[in-house]
């Protein structure tokens, strides 16, 4: 099958380099068509040196597109070079100093990201984990690349309220490994110092006062399968020491038993604690944050996510009753919820929509009146706060690339439009409602803005 992507040379790449690297590129059946603003899929952008306008240019096509930058030049790339491209959007870079004979390179990574993607877009997936905002599609095409592709051990971290359960659950079910069993979850909150060797390995018969039959541990329970250590962070430092050789050689002794057990699992752990911090100052193993720690995910906050609320709410809404249609939400409501804190993220969110659910009486849309008395802000809900770090970040990168501000107004402003527009399903009344201009001016801003490009 071919692997279509869109293909861009940086001047001053011509003549035989040029001609070479296309040609690799049709033998290997990747179909290539010329980058476009508008593409959303893959991009091939060919350099032969790092400047502001390439590293801008890299960047502009990240926006729509997954980018393998190839820095081609017969005199090397500068290590420096190659990681102001990925800071810059690039998602790999390849430094060639001649073209090569296959383009086996471009071909696995093409392969891989696009398998990624679909796995992302997958219904298992999407409906698991609702979002649609850059830092959460970014974490989630983490997420199924480590479960899929490899069998690696994951520590998750983030915020209460996050989903870190929910990755967990999603790790363990795109796992490919044949034969796979349960999934086993272990909430270290609960787990005692006195009952911790049994919960963890099992008990022979009368190993303790009490112990009237063998039991198998959480590590027996998980051969197979995988072990989901909840809240590890939580673990006192004693603990932490009995899961070091499990953890590492797979092996245990039930309490009572001199014989060796042997356990095959993967191994999932989560935690609200930053553990590096934790290991910093004395409080998590190191030996035991480094055998955990294969694949570090981090969760972002609601906060960070913002354009994920409405979409969650209604999502929320239409697991509240199954069994009728999702009711259309107020515009004031809509503001009340996107301006409204979220100290508790996402689970926060969830009990929100709830009680909202739980007040809505007939037909038609949730209203204003449906907001509990107790939730209500003292006067209505301000927009004051939108500007959050995730746009602060943005634009303070665009000034280190050496974006004018005329380029960054007119970046936010064609960003704000083609969002409004997305938000309304291409209904351009309603967009120019929600941006708060006439029909007429965001048609002659839109054809501007083809007209420039």
């Amino acid at each position: 099958m071919a692997l279509s992507t869109s293909l861009s040379f940086c001047e001053p790449i011509g003549g035989e380099g040029r001609e070479a690297i296309a040609k690799l590129l049709r033998d290997a059946g990747i179909d290539t068509v010329p980058l476009s603003p508008q593409a959303d899929s893959y991009a091939l952008i060919v350099v032969s040196a790092v400047d502001s306008a390439v590293l801008e240019h890299v960047h502009l096509a990240s926006r729509a597109a997954t980018v393998l930058a190839i820095a081609f030049s017969t005199k090397g790339v500068e290590a420096a070079d190659t990681w102001a491209l990925l800071r810059a959007g690039a998602a790999d870079v390849l430094v060639w100093r001649e073209v090569p004979a296959t383009a086996e390179q471009i071909v696995a990574r093409l392969s891989r990201w696009r398998a990624v993607q679909e796995l992302v877009d997958c219904p298992r997936v999407r409906d698991a984990l609702v979002g649609h905002s850059a830092a959460w599609r970014a974490l989630l095409r983490q997420v199924v690349e480590v479960a899929s592709f490899t069998q690696a051990s994951v520590l998750i971290m983030g915020d209460s309220g996050t989903g870190k359960e929910l990755i967990a659950r999603l790790i363990h079910d795109l796992d490919m490994r044949p034969g796979k069993e349960d999934l086993v979850v272990v909430d270290c909150t609960t787990i005692t110092p006195e009952l911790s060797g049994s919960e963890f390995f099992g008990h022979e018969r009368g190993a303790f006062t009490g112990a009237m039959n063998a039991r198998d541990g959480a590590f027996a329970v998980a051969n197979h399968g995988t072990l989901f250590l909840d809240e590890i962070g939580e673990l006192p430092p004693s603990l932490q020491a009995q899961l070091l050789r499990v953890i590492q050689e797979h092996a245990y002794k039930r309490v009572g038993s001199n014989a060796w057990q042997h356990t095959e699992f993967r191994l999932i752990c989560a935690t609200n604690r930053d553990l590096e911090s934790e290991v910093a100052d004395g409080r998590f193993r190191g030996d035991l944050y480094y055998r955990i720690a294969g694949w570090v995910c981090r969760t972002p906050r609601l906060c960070e996510r913002r354009e994920d609320i409405l979409p969650l709410a209604q999502h929320f809404l239409a697991e509240s009753d199954p069994t009728r249609p999702v009711p259309p939400i107020d515009e004031p409501v809509r503001q009340y919820l996107l301006a409204r804190d979220y100290p508790g993220n996402v689970r926060d969110l969830r009990r929100v929509v709830a009680r909202l659910h739980h007040r809505h009486t007939g037909p038609g849309p949730i209203t204003i009146g449906d907001i509990p008395e107790d939730e209500r802000p003292p006067a209505g809900p301000s927009t004051d706060g939108w500007v959050d770090g995730g746009f602060e970040s943005a634009v303070h990168h665009a000034i280190e690339l050496g974006v004018g501000l005329k380029e960054i107004a007119q970046m936010a402003a064609e960003t704000a439009i083609r969002l409004a527009l997305e938000q309304e399903d291409g209904n351009l009344h309603r967009a120019a409602c929600r941006l708060g201009v006439t029909d007429r001016a965001l048609q002659m801003r839109r054809a501007n803005h083809r007209q420039s490009h």
